[in-house]
């Protein structure tokens, strides 16, 4: 089958799922809820960077993208799903490739969406203490966080290809992500920029410290991306369904 017969396919999977737009939903709301109320109040920070409280929601609301990308994946072991898909689709390197491209494409067009609604809100918050990012600066931080949203989706979804659960996967990644990574990054310094999470992250502040600008710093998060979506391929490839 051609591929983009397949895709279609998959699109079809993930769109008449009700828990997947959910996700992309909440995606959207929890981002821009959480960065209108940081707005709010975020001038009073020492360490006040306008981009970053502005698009600050992405924090919170990136467990809805993990959690899209870790779904979409999850449900092809229920009911052996995954046999069916693979049965009418024998390359199971092409039926991978579709899954990831119909997680990537609605998880980046939402994620853009979402973070110059987050930002348009976070602004409003600010008001005058915004006044001084440039286009070029937005641009930058809402084309960011729409990559990063995307990339940790399918971060997500490679992890759970490997590990054939997505509760596994959530288990794993949500407690990193919101506990681990701040530990680590209080006690290891400039190492903990390397992280998947931290170092995509550099793309939504305005300025930035250690090794790593925006654009490197998004390069590592595909780095870790890739590695997780090769071992996702191996597994689908290799290990029975």
């Amino acid at each position: 089958m051609a591929f983009v017969p397949v895709l279609h396919t998959e699109w079809l999977k993930i769109s008449t799922l009700r828990s997947l737009p959910g996700a992309l939903l909440a995606l959207f709301a929890v981002t821009t809820a959480f960065s209108a109320v940081a707005g709010v109040s975020g001038d009073s920070d020492p360490e006040f960077d306008p981009l970053f409280m502005a698009l600050s929601g992405v924090l919170p609301g990136q467990i809805a993208a993990i959690s899209f990308g870790a779904m979409a994946v999850s449900s092809e072991y229920h009911g052996g799903a995954l046999r069916l898909s693979l049965a009418a689709v024998p390359q199971r390197g092409r039926w991978f490739a579709a899954k990831m491209t119909a997680i990537a494409a609605p998880t980046l067009l939402v994620g853009l969406v979402t973070a110059f609604t987050a930002l348009v809100a976070g602004r409003a918050g600010l008001g005058s203490a915004a006044s001084g990012l440039s286009v070029a600066e937005q641009v930058r931080g809402v084309v960011g966080c729409g990559i990063y949203l995307m990339l940790m989706a399918l971060f997500a979804a490679g992890l759970t290809a490997l590990l054939r659960s997505g509760v596994a996967t959530l288990s794993v990644l949500i407690p990193f992500i919101l506990v681990v990574s701040f530990v680590i990054g209080d006690a290891a310094g400039t190492v903990a920029d390397f992280l998947p999470d931290r170092a995509g992250q550099m793309v939504l502040h305005r300025t930035y410290d250690g090794m790593l600008g925006p654009w490197s710093g998004l390069a590592v998060t595909a780095l870790w991306t890739a590695a997780a979506l090769l071992a996702g391929a191996w597994s689908v490839r290799r290990r029975d369904a």
